[in-house]
C-alpha cells in the first residue's frame, strides 16, 4: 500500500509538516504504547513540500504533524492505493459490486 499526499499548499516547519520515522514501515503495525520507546532511539525527518509539491509514503510509516505556527493554509489531498484486497466484509470503492 502506498499513500499520496497532494499539496495544495506549501507546508513546512512553520505551519505544521509532516514529520516520519524512515524505515519504521517495516515493523509493520507498532503498537502505541511502543511507540515512545520507538522515538527515542530514531531520528525524525521532517517531509517540507512546495505547492503543488507531492508526498510519498507507506501509511505504517509511524508519522504526525506539529500545530501550525503560522496562519496559513496546510491543505493536503490524500489518496491511497492498494493492490490487495480487504479482508470481508470490507470492499475498496473501486472493487465490481460497490455500486450495484
Amino acid at each position: 500500500m502506498i499513500s499520496i499526499r497532494l499539496h495544495l499548499d506549501a507546508c513546512d516547519e512553520s505551519n505544521g509538516a509532516l514529520h516520519v520515522i524512515p524505515g519504521s514501515h517495516r515493523a509493520g503495525r507498532i503498537a502505541e504504547a511502543d511507540i515512545p520507546s520507538v522515538l527515542a532511539k530514531s531520528r525524525t525527518h521532517t517531509c517540507a513540500v512546495g505547492r503543488g509539491g507531492a508526498l510519498l509514503m507507506r501509511p505504517l510509516v509511524l508519522h504526525a504533524s506539529s500545530p501550525s505556527q503560522a496562519p496559513v493554509h496546510r491543505r493536503v489531498i490524500h489518496l491511497d492505493f492498494a493492490c490487495e484486497r480487504l479482508p470481508l466484509p470490507l470492499k475498496w470503492l473501486s472493487e465490481p459490486g460497490m455500486w450495484e
